[in-house]
């Protein structure tokens, strides 16, 4: 087999880069037919691995962070409606919040990545796919879509240097309480059978279970059944957000009056009034958005697991 590895070197705050001779090492001692490249731009990772797909590498390889691994996602789904259907994925962990690989039972460090890798369990999971915002022909995702607060808050965690996970994420979410949140009244339709109308602090569609590095927005979501799962607040005073915080740490936040908990193959978000942010696994599709649609793609990306 042929492995195709891209590396994002700035993962990490630089770990990415520090990373790749103990990666290099450990695949030649493994034995594996392997290929390196570095990342050198926005939306590269995508080029990369649609190439790598197209060029009949069998199992492509992203060393990052869950931004990386969202743009690379996108390049195998695009090689894979173009007919290229053979290629298997697989993280090694070396971003800040490593959310996707924690939701999809890949390791979610270095080491225990590279013996994965070697190992070569597999199993088949679902994509997303939301249209609306800065993508309206789409873009793919493997780990979920945080609208209103939680994609406010990863703005304001990305702007943290000096932490990493969830530290940094704790530190977003203190600053968004106090110097933002206005949120807008939204109409949420699920699987065209049920109708939320309320003013939502935020809205997380998930296919896996957290986000933020520690997160637990949903932790019942199993990443291959075939159904989004949602976890839906209601807006709330900033005394009452900092209250729920826990509850989103521990991941009982459905004992709470303010959330709900759903389940739909198909969702719209569409706003009555002011624009929102939104993310697609922690990278923005929209700053100020108005409408968006989503649908889960079931059992369509082959990963490499523990």
């Amino acid at each position: 087999m042929k492995y195709f590895i891209i590396v994002n070197p700035t993962s990490g705050h630089g770990l990415g880069e520090k990373s790749i001779p103990q990666i290099e090492s450990s695949l030649r001692e493994s034995g594996l037919d392997f290929t390196l490249v570095r990342t050198e731009r926005m939306w590269h990772a995508a080029e990369l691995a649609e190439g790598a797909a197209c060029d009949g590498y069998d199992v492509i390889v992203c060393a990052s962070g869950d931004g990386t691994v969202n743009e690379v996602i996108n390049g195998i789904m695009h090689a894979k409606k173009a007919g290229h259907n053979g290629v298997a994925f697989s993280v090694l962990g070396i971003g800040t919040g490593n959310d996707f690989a924690g939701g999809t039972g890949i390791p979610t460090n270095l080491n225990d990545g590279l013996k994965a890798l070697v190992a070569n369990k597999r199993k088949t999971i679902d994509i997303g796919i939301v249209k609306g915002g800065d993508y309206p022909e789409g873009r793919y995702f493997g780990n979920g879509i945080g609208v209103g607060f939680d994609a406010a808050v990863g703005n304001e965690a990305v702007k943290v240097r000096w932490a990493r996970g969830l530290p940094a994420y704790l530190i977003g979410v203190i600053k968004t309480v106090f110097l933002y949140y206005s949120p807008a009244h939204v109409e949420i339709i699920l699987d065209d059978k049920e109708t939320i109308n309320q003013v939502s602090l935020m809205i997380s569609v998930m296919n896996g279970r957290r986000m933020g590095g520690g997160f637990k927005m949903t932790p019942e979501s199993k990443p291959d059944d075939g159904l989004f799962d949602l976890c839906i607040a209601e807006t709330a005073s900033k005394g009452r957000i900092m209250m729920l915080i826990p509850h989103f740490l521990r991941g009982s936040q459905a004992t709470q009056p303010e959330v709900k908990m759903r389940r739909a193959k198909k969702v719209s978000i569409k706003s009555f009034d002011k624009t929102f942010p939104a993310h697609a696994d922690g990278e923005f599709i929209c700053l100020e958005g108005k409408e968006l649609t989503l649908e889960l793609l079931p059992l369509e990306l082959e990963i490499i697991c523990d």
